[in-house]
């Protein structure tokens, strides 16, 4: 395949060849173009000059896009108005039938894939990362003649990360042609033979991986990475007062039909006890934070305690959740209105997806401030959907970090984030801590951010149906 003239609104490259044995993988940084690259190579309909040779008739693009539209597919086809129980979407099995393939080859698939534990499973109860596993079988199961996997191991846990990379290596040697779009140096897997560099639109570095990794430019990149001082905006005044401890729970469990996720949780998280949670995709990390949030439906039938007020006692969802910022993936999916990059940040200080009420002088100069600290003050009047992923997540991080509550609920929070951005996310965090007026709860898959800020740790151990398991301890 041979890219002669490709002129769109955000990508300009020409005269690049990938030959048919090369295994290619694209660095670049958030808004860099390599989403739209895959757009253009899937056939979409992109405004601007492409001329290809050779181009793929067949190729099937997972990313983080592509998720987005399952998951509303998915939301349209609910039914849990019309049915006696809640509607958890389709199957692991049914999904993978979608692609063509018979069921005995879906199932033997999904057993080389890890993942025929969610065969019988509503995908609306997958995690993150276990979501990204499904599509990416079934986007294989198609036959493509060129798979692209935009940002595969993001919210993948470590064992998860190891046995995909080493599947994809081992498809790539059974003849299968892929395509890795990633933004962190450290994706960039061992089995790809060449690498492109993508910065603003264009290629400043193309070729054999070894040479490429020995550029100028791989070296500018590879060290303009820093860890950034920041200086917080100042947080509006409140005259909110924190309860001591913020949460208490009392033997929490969380059951679905077929299936207990976890029991008999104790759990007490004091004011300044910033804690991280771990544990694998699955066990029910996000289903806490939900928990907590309001926004799981077993919240009203266990006992928790949150901000002095027990779930289920009549309080208003609200008095709770001005407390709390909050960002997640399940967030970022769920925040489809058509609303402003500036209107999403205010929205934190109404805990709303969308602005519905008239913001003040001081909640306006608040979200420019953050949005200036994340480089997207220029966006501020653009839609909000029209950023690319990395960028929507850093506006709602702003979103849940504007008010500078109590409380702040992070679920994988640097999930899209290319290098530099999670960089200054964490040093954001670090700050806040320092500040002493938020706690932190933090869900992350990777070693590098587990910081020396979070005080304690909850590490959900793999929990089977017959005895779901988890650990509570201290860091050291």
């Amino acid at each position: 395949m041979r890219i002669q003239n490709l002129k769109t609104s955000t990508l300009h490259l020409s005269d690049w060849t990938l030959q048919a044995e090369e295994t290619w993988c694209v660095l670049g940084n958030n808004a860099s173009g390599k989403s739209q690259l895959a757009a253009v190579l899937c056939g979409e309909d992109v405004k601007g000059l492409v001329e290809l040779d050779d181009a793929p008739k067949n190729a099937a693009w997972v990313g983080f896009e592509t998720l987005q539209s399952q998951y509303e597919d998915q939301l349209a086809q609910d039914e849990s108005d019309f049915l006696d129980r809640q509607d958890h979407g389709s199957t692991g099995l049914e999904l993978l039938l979608e692609s063509g393939a018979t069921e005995s080859e879906a199932r033997e698939q999904a057993q080389r894939f890890g993942i025929s534990a969610l065969l019988d499973r509503g995908c609306r109860l997958f995690s993150s990362g276990e979501l990204r596993r499904v599509q990416i079988l079934v986007h294989w199961l198609s036959k493509p003649d060129l798979l692209i996997l935009d940002e595969p191991f993001d919210a993948l846990d470590i064992q998860a990360y190891a046995e995909c990379s080493a599947l994809f290596e081992l498809l790539v040697k059974e003849g299968q042609r892929i395509l890795l779009l990633v933004n962190r140096i450290e994706d960039i897997a061992p089995w790809v033979s060449h690498i492109a560099l993508l910065q603003d639109g264009k290629l400043v570095a193309k070729g054999p991986r070894y040479e490429v990794l020995q550029s100028k430019a791989f070296t500018e990149i590879s060290t303009s990475v820093h860890k950034p001082m920041v200086h917080l905006p100042e947080p509006p005044k409140t005259d909110i007062q924190v309860p001591d401890p913020i949460v208490r729970l009392i033997g929490v469990c969380v059951n679905y039909s077929d299936a207990t996720q976890f029991e008999g949780l104790d759990w007490t998280l004091q004011d300044g006890d910033h804690t991280l949670i771990t544990g694998p995709n699955g066990c029910g990390k996000s289903t806490l934070l939900a928990l907590l949030t309001g926004d799981h439906p077993q919240c009203y039938t266990n006992h928790i305690e949150i901000f002095g007020y027990r779930r289920g006692s009549g309080e208003s969802i609200w008095d709770i959740k001005r407390h709390i910022g909050y960002v997640s993936p399940a967030l970022h999916r769920d925040y489809r209105v058509s609303c402003s990059v500036d209107s999403a940040v205010l929205s934190g200080f109404h805990d709303s997806i969308g602005l519905y009420e008239q913001p003040t002088l001081a909640e306006r100069t608040a979200s420019r401030q953050w949005l200036a600290l994340f480089d997207l003050e220029a966006h501020s009047t653009r839609p909000f959907r029209s950023l690319s992923y990395g960028q929507q997540r850093l506006v709602l991080i702003a979103r849940a970090l504007v008010k500078q509550p109590p409380l702040v609920i992070l679920d994988e929070p640097t999930q899209g984030l290319d290098d530099l951005n999670r960089h200054l996310v964490l040093a954001c965090l670090k700050r806040l801590a320092r500040l002493k007026r938020t706690t932190l709860l933090f869900v992350s898959h990777r070693q590098d951010e587990h910081l020396p800020l979070f005080r304690k740790r909850l590490h959900f151990e793999v929990n089977t149906v017959e005895s779901p398991r988890f650990t509570i301890r201290k860091l050291n």
